[in-house]
């Protein structure tokens, strides 16, 4: 049984190629409080830290046998490290930036919802108000306001005269005026 603590990060490299479990468990063993104390500092999660330290081992085991390692094994599983936080800041981020703006979207939303519920409640106040009208005074109003007839067109259709019709529309927008302030009080 060889001694795996005293070997050389390269040599292990290469029993780890062969399928030396061994050499797997002393890299384990070598460097994974090295790669969770960089992850950990730079995630602030040291649940997410963990995972990405053992998805590392994982991977790294995974691809023992096509492994390429031109530099050292630990400057290797650092950028390893490195490369996984960067991706998950990134993933964050987007994330952030995605509940951002759907809350922006979402705000509009539940304003111009609600603006226009007010806007509904106050229509459906002003035609209650509207039908409370005297009964000339109600049709004078409404061929003025919703047909949008002239003062003279609306005294021809009435048979009325033109001072009539004014005096009517006077009377409905005064009292109108007056419901609807006392309503949004």
């Amino acid at each position: 049984m060889h001694q795996y603590g005293i070997l050389s990060d390269s040599v292990l490299t290469e029993l780890l190629k062969l399928n030396n479990r061994d050499a797997f468990t002393e890299i384990y063993s070598r460097y994974w409080k090295k790669l969770f104390t960089i992850a950990a500092n730079k995630i602030k999660d040291l649940d997410e830290a963990e995972e990405i330290v053992q998805d590392i081992f994982v991977s790294l085991w995974a691809r023992r046998t096509n492994l390429d390692i031109t530099n050292a094994l630990s400057a290797y599983l650092a950028v390893s490290v490195k490369y996984r936080v960067i991706k998950i800041l990134d993933k964050r981020s987007r994330v952030q930036s995605y509940a951002d703006a759907n809350k922006e979207l979402i705000t509009l939303l539940d304003n111009s919802t609600e603006e226009w519920l007010e806007f509904e409640e106050l229509r459906t106040k002003l035609s209650e108000f509207v039908a409370e009208l005297p009964a000339k005074c109600q049709l004078v109003f409404k061929l003025s306001r919703e047909s949008g007839f002239p003062q003279k067109k609306i005294a021809e259709e009435l048979a009325i005269s033109e001072k009539t019709v004014e005096a009517h529309l006077g009377k409905a927008l005064r009292t109108l005026r007056i419901r609807m302030k006392q309503f949004l009080l």
